[in-house]
């Protein structure tokens, strides 16, 4: 317990580490993982959300990278399916782990107040995106090129806000894959991104034996989170959720930059 205190202590407030602290951190992964349970992703959008109102980016970007990897890999299955669906999306993973390499190396760990006003527009673009409902179509012979471009440019995002769905998630829905596949999809760029964040925070000197050791304390919480979500919905209208949910997103994003500008 004393590295899981040392490591909380450095979080941005005037006053020791208590438990109390530790109890807002849980309930934050708690949330993520409900949110996630419930609408299929967000886990590490809300995470980054809330801890960054907490601590550093780059502590929150540490604390998420095991519960965000082991319930990211559980959704790319059935894993039989994985090597067909690479096909389609494999060279975007490549982007996305370059971008995510060069994105750590030119710009450092996520900290400061720049890394949290581009935070907080990465949260708003993405939540306008997502309220719009628009959708595009990237026909096959322009996802040579685009796949390439898109990962590397989630990947940037990636290593300067920690968050990892723009533009992914709008791009691989773009590809009219069957709702199942997407899913799979997903979970597959999310992991990509994980593992190439941790390697961006390993890189920086931001993620340490006792960073991982409390990620992967977290994953406790997220997993109970992913489960009441999943039975909640069954309960509640998807469609509303979403809206509260991407509303929300845009209040901390208006936060986040309000707060570092």
């Amino acid at each position: 317990m004393e590295f899981l205190t040392n490591y909380l202590s450095l979080i941005h407030t005037d006053e020791p580490f208590s438990f109390g602290a530790l109890a807002l951190v849980i309930a934050v992964f708690i949330l993520a993982g409900a949110v996630k349970g419930v609408v299929g992703l967000g886990l590490p959008t809300i995470s980054m959300a809330l801890l960054a109102l907490l601590m550093s980016p780059a502590q929150a970007a540490a604390l998420l990278v095991i519960p965000s990897l082991l319930t990211n890999v559980w959704q790319m299955r059935p894993f039989q399916v994985v090597p067909q669906l690479m096909r389609s999306i494999g060279s975007m993973q490549i982007g996305v782990l370059v971008g995510t390499i060069a994105g750590a190396w030119l710009l450092g760990a996520p900290s400061g107040h720049t890394a949290g006003v581009a935070l907080g527009v990465a949260l708003v673009a993405y939540a306008c995106w997502g309220l719009s409902g628009r959708s595009i179509v990237v026909p096959p012979a322009m996802q040579t090129w685009m796949g390439p471009l898109v990962g590397f440019a989630t990947g940037f995002v990636t290593a300067a806000t920690g968050v990892f769905v723009v533009p992914a998630v709008p791009y691989l829905q773009a590809l009219q894959l069957s709702r199942d596949h997407l899913i799979q999809a997903m979970g597959v760029s999310f992991t990509v991104s994980t593992v190439a964040l941790a390697l961006g925070l390993w890189l920086n000197h931001s993620y340490s034996s006792g960073a991982a050791g409390i990620s992967l304390l977290m994953l406790v919480p997220a997993l109970l989170g992913m489960s009441l979500g999943q039975s909640l919905r069954q309960r509640l209208s998807v469609a509303l959720f979403k809206k509260v949910f991407f509303c929300s997103l845009i209040v901390l994003g208006i936060y986040q930059v309000a707060a570092g500008a």
